[in-house]
């Protein structure tokens, strides 16, 4: 399955420089895209939820 971010709300971090130096966020059931926020129009890249809550709880660690 090919999950569907057409009409996702991408979200920008409130910790965003002021130069646009960040990744945006968005969720559809089952999955987190990751896009970067200088260049939305290149695309994003996706992950299953499970695997995102991962990551970040291993970024965090």
């Amino acid at each position: 399955m090919t999950p569907d971010f057409t009409a996702a709300s991408f979200k920008t971090s409130s910790y965003t420089e002021a130069n646009g130096t960040c990744v945006e966020v968005a969720q559809v059931p089952g999955f987190v895209a990751v896009r970067d926020t200088k260049h939305r129009s290149g695309g994003h890249i996706a992950f299953p939820d499970a695997a995102f809550r991962a990551f970040v709880a291993r970024v965090r660690a």
